[in-house]
């Protein structure tokens, strides 16, 4: 049987982090003021028990009397203003009657009061008619605002588009498909959660004639939008798809893993476990990219009914991908933290305009908040941004300890939009009880590969739906079409690894057994060229690898890497500062392909210094990260600190060089973090110990490479160079310093300045003959380019 899909290009663009950047209609092409946008809140959509006017009123005080014809709602840590005049001015009162802010009403006759206390009986005023005031409202801390359970079981949500009431009385929408009739249940569940349009109503997949295939298969024709989401639900999953507060048809304000957004999390997930219809009354959590990310807060908020999660292409920690070494990222990074902020906009997105439009009041309501989004462009370019307070909270890697349910983590090496950095996270979660770790060169789309699709599944099938996993055969009739729009080459579902098991015990326990982590080496160097299949598994039993030997590099004179320290009183290498490298980076015609026809550019000489190991003598396996210890001084006076980029790459012995890993650092971050080591010297990041470069001075500096897995070939060199950052990632653009006039680096290598390249080489691990071979140049992730020599620029003294 063959089933003609007939939007797989429109799934495809949301596989990106950032999906092609619509114009965002003005709102005032919708809707300008308030008075335009209109009162209502009835007339439920959805099949939510509660989405009336009542639902959003949120918790009140003693005395609940209010004369203005705004609307004061409180939550936790913040008051919403709502139906006010464009413009009007207002003030926030405590129950003393004493003022402790101000604010000033939207053009949507919104407003939001934030970082408020804890409290009861606030009121909000008109500053010019004090006597005009809302009733009284309560604001909550995350501890007191936890509902009752009676909260969730109340809530009924079913097929199609709905709202899920949060505890501050906010309602999101989602968008939900069950692989039957409620009654005939329960089924396996998982929830999507992002702030795109998961909640954008399903359209069919299947051509007209097919519709009949729908009863057996009801996804076909309400699919989820999202592609991790239509997977499952096509693999026999319910699937709950929510918008984030302040995106889409939901209500509230956005503000990037504010608290409000973990306590929704923890909202969806207990709402959407209580009902009937869920097996086990446990959900688990899918997404690649922004709604992979959210499974990592979400847990975080510690939902009692959460039953695993499973981030793909995911971030290790906000500020690495946002500012790597101290750069701000503003290619991708930048551009996402943009797209997200434009579409969080009243009717951003363009879909809620076609749901008010169709009668949808709560959606309509729910637009009057949303111009309270918090601007996270201008936080991101501002340094005084960059402080423990505002950024831990936003560090996985840094709360990953707390996580207590099982993780399954699917990651790229070379991922072009969230980065390489994901490796912070593999040892921390310790208190996970069931851990299975992905890793490979490769792309942000790579965590669609059928191998990592089947596997996904296999983790769900074993912690969710509690049965033995299996391949759905349906996924055979789909998976082929789904692969040749994403890669231009058709890859095949894995065979079914489980058939041979009898019960959901006995999975469990041969599953548990498995090595928690996988590393796949030449990602796309099999007859299926350029396609993410691997050319082997490596199985290994933890990140970073306990078969790790630190392999010690030392730069020399002539551009080369040996393995003893140098033994010249004086040397090094010079050179230039490209001020206008970050604009640049690896160029890519169809990157997602299997034939991307990269263009990987050498700077022009003089821009660079570049060290090479003689010829191996015998095939070497790295896994892990990597550190360059540089010794680095520049002679101008006003130079007072250095943007440094380091790119290892592989000279193979057909002349091709093949690169892997990069790594980035602005030295006034050099100082480490109390947990670096020597193959991983992590910035603390705090501004307040930024310190400058001094002239004339040299200074070490350690510049991580960040995580990869590679085997060097027998006959290959080891190729290590040193510039200005750019033309090292598809996506990525770096803000670089710029001094208004020619700026040189120089990097030393004599007996007191010994830089240095510190690698993660794998001992007493065997690779099979088959992979003795080198690989074509079509490794995922990893260009070729025809190597040539340029020799270093000395030092003049």
């Amino acid at each position: 049987m063959k089933i003609k899909i007939l939007s797989f290009a429109t799934l495809i663009a949301t596989t990106a982090a950032l999906p092609a950047c619509e114009s965002t209609a003005p709102a005032g092409k919708t809707a300008s003021t308030a008075a335009d946008a209109g009162a209502g809140t009835s007339g439920d959509t959805g099949t939510s028990a509660d989405t009336s006017t009542s639902a959003d009123t949120g918790p009140v005080g003693d005395g609940n009397v209010g004369n203005a014809q705004f609307v004061a709602r409180g939550s936790v840590a913040q008051v919403f203003v709502t139906h006010a005049q464009p413009a009007q001015a207002l003030e926030l009162r405590d129950s003393a009657d004493k003022a402790v802010a101000q604010g000033t009403a939207d053009k949507w006759g919104s407003h939001i009061f934030r970082k408020v206390a804890p409290g009861k009986g606030y009121r909000v005023h008109d500053s010019k008619q004090p006597t005009l005031k809302s009733a009284a409202v309560d604001v909550l801390d995350a501890a007191s605002s936890l509902p009752p359970q009676s909260f969730y079981t109340d809530q009924k949500v079913g097929n199609g588009v709905g709202y899920l009431k949060m505890r501050d009385g906010t309602t999101l929408a989602y968008f939900a498909t069950l692989p039957g009739p409620a009654d005939k249940g329960p089924y396996p569940t998982i929830v999507n959660y992002s702030g795109y349009d998961p909640a954008k109503p399903g359209k069919s997949l299947v051509a007209k004639e097919q519709q009949g295939l729908c009863e057996s298969v009801p996804a076909l024709c309400a699919a989820p939008g999202d592609p991790s989401a239509l997977v499952m639900a096509l693999g026999g999953y319910a699937t709950v798809s929510v918008n984030m507060r302040g995106t889409g048809c939901s209500g509230g304000a956005y503000d990037y893993f504010e608290e409000l957004q973990l306590l929704d999390g923890y909202d969806v997930i207990e709402a959407v476990a209580a009902q009937p219809w869920v097996a086990f009354h446990k959900v688990g959590m899918t997404g690649l990219s922004y709604p992979g990310i959210t499974q990592l807060f979400v847990a975080k908020a510690a939902p009692p009914s959460l039953g695993a999660i499973a981030p793909v292409s995911v971030i290790g920690n906000t500020a690495t991908t946002l500012v790597p070494g101290g750069i701000l990222n503003k290619g991708f990074a930048l551009q996402w933290i943009s797209h997200v902020f434009a579409k969080a906009a009243p009717y951003g997105q363009g879909w809620e305009k076609t749901q008010v439009d169709g009668g949808d009041t709560i959606c309509k309501e729910n637009q009057l908040l949303h111009d309270q989004r918090v601007n996270n462009v201008d936080q991101a370019k501002d340094p005084a941004y960059y402080t423990p307070e505002t950024i831990n909270p936003l560090n996985p890697s840094g709360f990953a300890k707390d996580i207590t349910v099982p993780v399954f983590l699917a990651c790229a090496f070379q991922d072009e939009q969230t980065g390489p950095f994901f490796t912070t996270l593999l040892d921390q979660f310790t208190k996970s009880p069931a851990r299975r770790f992905m890793v490979y060169n490769g792309l942000h789309s790579d965590g669609f590969a059928p191998q990592i699709l089947a596997e996904s599944k296999a983790f769900f099938d074993l912690f969710i739906a509690k049965e033995v996993p299996s391949i759905p055969s349906f996924w055979a009739l789909v998976v082929p079409q789904f692969t040749q729009k994403l890669y231009g080459v058709s890859v095949p579902l894995p065979e079914d690894r489980w058939t041979k098991y009898k019960s959901h015990a006995e999975a469990l326990a041969a599953w548990k057994k498995e090595p928690e982590l996988q590393v796949w080496l030449d990602n796309g160097g099999t007859e299926l060229a350029g396609t993410p299949v691997a050319r082997h598994k490596l199985e290994l039993s933890q990140w970073p690898p306990k078969e790790t030997q630190v392999q010690r590099w030392y730069f020399g004179q002539d551009g080369v890497l040996l393995p003893q320290a140098p033994t010249q009183a004086t040397g090094g290498s010079t050179f230039k500062l490209d001020p206008k490298a970050g604009e640049r980076g690896i160029e890519a015609k169809d990157l997602w392909s299997a034939k991307p026809n990269y263009v990987w550019k050498k700077p022009t000489a003089g821009f660079e210094v570049a060290f090479e190991t003689p010829a191996l003598a015998q095939d070497q396996l790295m896994v892990g990260t990597g550190s360059v210890d540089l010794w680095v001084r520049t002679s101008a006076a006003d130079v007072t600190d250095a943007d440094l980029e380091v790119n290892l790459s592989e000279v193979r012995a057909d002349g091709n060089e093949q690169y892997i890993q990069s790594g980035w650092l602005r030295a006034s971050f050099r100082k480490l973090a109390p947990w670096a080591t020597e193959l991983w010297p992590e910035p603390n990041m705090l501004v307040k110990d930024n310190a400058p470069i001094l002239a004339n001075q040299w200074q070490q500096v350690r510049v991580a490479i960040a995580g990869f897995g590679h085997v060097f070939r027998k006959g290959s060199k080891i190729r290590l160079a040193v510039d200005t950052p750019g033309d090292s990632r598809v996506d990525w653009r770096f803000d670089l310093l710029t001094w208004g006039h020619p700026v040189t680096y120089d990097i030393g290598h004599s007996v007191a300045q010994p830089s240095s390249v510190a690698l993660p080489l794998l001992v007493g691990v065997t690779l099979p003959k088959s992979m003795e071979t080198l690989p074509t140049c079509t490794l995922r992730g990893q260009p070729c380019r025809p190597h040539t020599v340029v020799p270093n620029v000395a030092v003049d003294k």
